[in-house]
């Protein structure tokens, strides 16, 4: 039975995509903003949305978001929120653009909604419930060697800036089957349902990966950061991937 917390995500994601959806290719205003990152009306009108609904239900909550900011951070329970996560692919018209709702409780991310509005898709997890997507259960793939692995890539500009990184990366695009560079949330989906089995990002906030790091382990995957580390607030980079495959493909990228 999906909790309370669940089903208000899963309702405030939806809002936020029919608000997206309403104003995409639309040829927006963009700002830019002191991080170097664009914003849109669709970004502000969508984490208004999910903040007001939200903040109905559970008043007393923390709120992390995109636009907003940092809230209440000392509650036990937090919503972390990227209402359009890839703004720059949304301003391009490509539909890599999704949004993010995760909840925090404790310091344990616990529960997370990624909403995919273009394509009408939703996955969903929380702790101990499964993994979802579009109502049904899904399951990373049971591959074990790093040759038969599909692997995807996002944003690697800090690999890609450290010599002896870069040549581990190398070395592992060498050695395994396949190689795609999907990107944002859509290489994520793709993991929890077992079209590809590795994904790895370097450049990327935790309002990014929140929300996915519940989907992919409640998925059977494993999702850490590119050192091993338990994702947190701080957390930059990623190696996301089932569980046969995450140990042997850390220590490639580790030397």
């Amino acid at each position: 039975m999906p909790s309370k917390e669940l089903k208000a995500a899963i309702e405030a994601a939806q809002a936020a995509s029919a608000v997206i959806q309403r104003l995409y290719r639309r040829n927006l205003t963009v700002t830019i903003k002191a991080d170097k990152s664009p914003v849109t009306e669709a970004d502000v009108r969508a984490e208004e949305t999910i903040q007001n609904m939200l903040r109905a239900r559970f008043p007393s909550y923390g709120f992390f978001g995109e636009e907003t900011g940092r809230h209440a951070m000392d509650a036990e329970s937090i919503w972390l929120v990227d209402p359009l996560d890839g703004t720059k692919s949304f301003v391009r018209e490509a539909p890599f653009f999704s949004t993010q709702i995760a909840l925090m409780r404790a310091g344990e991310l616990v529960l997370g909604v990624s909403s995919a509005s273009v394509y009408g898709e939703i996955a969903w997890a929380e702790a101990g419930g499964g993994a979802f997507l579009d109502g049904r259960p899904v399951r990373v793939s049971a591959v074990s060697q790093i040759a038969d692995a599909f692997i995807s890539t996002g944003n690697i500009s800090a690999v890609a800036a450290s010599s002896a990184a870069w040549a581990r990366f190398g070395k592992l695009v060498g050695r395994v089957s396949r190689v795609r560079g999907y990107g944002d949330f859509v290489h994520y989906h793709l993991l929890v349902r077992g079209a590809l089995d590795v994904v790895i990002e370097s450049d990327v906030n935790i309002l990014d990966i929140a929300a996915l790091t519940v989907i992919v382990r409640e998925a059977g995957g494993v999702f850490t950061d590119l050192s091993g580390r338990a994702v947190g607030l701080d957390s930059t980079s990623v190696l996301a991937s089932n569980a046969l495959l995450h140990a042997p493909v850390l220590a490639a990228m580790q030397g």
